[in-house]
């Protein structure tokens, strides 16, 4: 793996040379489908420096993009990041911080490869409650996770949809505001919790994977 500044998101050479990779690995379904599936893949990255030590601890690492390193393999994924600064307990804060980033990737996105940035906003809002929600239950309470999930979003802003979720087998799962589009590259089905499917299809998939 190689450390790369997250900074580096912003830059256009860069992220070119990343959705290229992605094409490779998942097929090309042109560049709106390879830059929203690189998306959904990386804003989890993203928020999970900041929002894992805030269900652990109470306190978040800065998310901003000069204090994430992103840990990103040959073929273009990012497998891991980490901040090197603390940032602390304030939701409104912690926000803030969360948007700075968000909307700069968002940006980038959407101006190398055409996709909405509706779309990708929504992408951005189910990366932050799965975030939350997954800590949240490691720590065993995924009921807080929801709450922090509405808190965080709505202190990001009002260019997020608020995070929705669904109870599978008395567990929170994220009902999904978003899409990767995966199953256009032609070497993926549908996920899981895909928006893209009829609601009882969708439910019966939740239900076998979540119990």
């Amino acid at each position: 793996m190689t450390a790369v500044p997250a900074t580096a998101i912003t830059d256009p050479d860069w992220l070119a040379g990343q959705l290229r990779r992605t094409a490779a690995l998942y097929g090309d379904g042109g560049p709106v489908v390879t830059g929203t599936v690189w998306w959904y893949s990386v804003s989890a990255m993203l928020v999970t420096p900041a929002l894992d030590p805030l269900v652990a601890t109470g306190r978040a690492m800065d998310p901003a993009l000069d204090a994430v390193t992103l840990e990103v393999v040959p073929d273009g994924r990012v497998l891991d990041a980490r901040s090197s600064r603390p940032l602390g307990s304030d939701v409104d804060e912690i926000g803030k911080a969360l948007a700075g980033t968000l909307d700069a990737g968002i940006a980038a996105v959407a101006a190398v490869s055409g996709a909405g940035t509706r779309a990708l906003c929504a992408i951005a809002t189910d990366a932050i409650a799965n975030v939350l929600v997954w800590a949240a239950k490691t720590s065993g309470d995924a009921a807080r996770g929801v709450v922090l999930a509405g808190q965080v979003v709505a202190a990001v802003g009002g260019h997020l949809p608020r995070p929705r979720f669904v109870d599978v087998g008395g567990t929170p799962v994220v009902r999904r505001a978003s899409c990767c589009l995966i199953y256009r590259t032609g070497r993926a089905a549908k996920c899981v919790s895909c928006p893209r499917q009829t609601p009882a299809e969708r439910a019966q998939r939740l239900r076998m994977t979540f119990g």
